[in-house]
C-alpha cells in the first residue's frame, strides 16, 4: 500500500490515504500483474477502457469531452514517468471530478 500511496503523492502531495486504499481495493487482482497495474496512454484501446470502465461505469461520468480533457491533463502531468500506475491515474481522475469520497469507507 505504501508504494501506491507514495506514487500518488508525487502528483497529489496531500493525497487522501483512505481514498488510495479504496482504489487499491477496487482494483484488487488487477494490481497483481505488472502489465495490468499500469496505464499505457499510447494505447488508445487502453485509454478507452479507463474512460469506459472507470470514468463512466464506476464514477458515473457522462461528459466524454470532459473525461478526455481530464485524461489528457493527467497524461501531461505524468509524462516524465515511464510507468503510469493505474492507482495513480484512477486517483487523479477521481480527484479531478471530486469523486474520491466513493472510495472512502464511511
Amino acid at each position: 500500500m505504501s508504494d501506491w500511496l507514495a506514487d500518488v503523492k508525487k502528483y497529489a502531495p496531500k493525497a487522501n490515504e483512505d481514498a488510495v486504499a479504496g482504489i487499491v481495493k477496487y482494483l484488487g487482482i488487477a494490481l497483481r500483474n505488472r502489465d495490468s497495474s499500469l496505464v499505457s496512454f499510447t494505447d488508445a484501446k487502453e485509454v478507452d477502457r479507463v474512460k469506459q470502465n472507470f470514468a463512466v461505469k464506476k464514477l458515473g461520468l457522462t461528459d466524454e469531452k470532459a473525461i478526455d480533457a481530464a485524461l489528457g491533463q493527467i497524461h501531461d502531468a505524468m509524462k516524465a514517468d515511464k510507468t503510469k500506475n493505474r492507482v495513480t491515474v484512477y486517483y487523479l481522475l477521481a480527484d479531478h471530478f471530486k469523486k474520491l469520497d466513493m472510495f472512502v469507507k464511511k
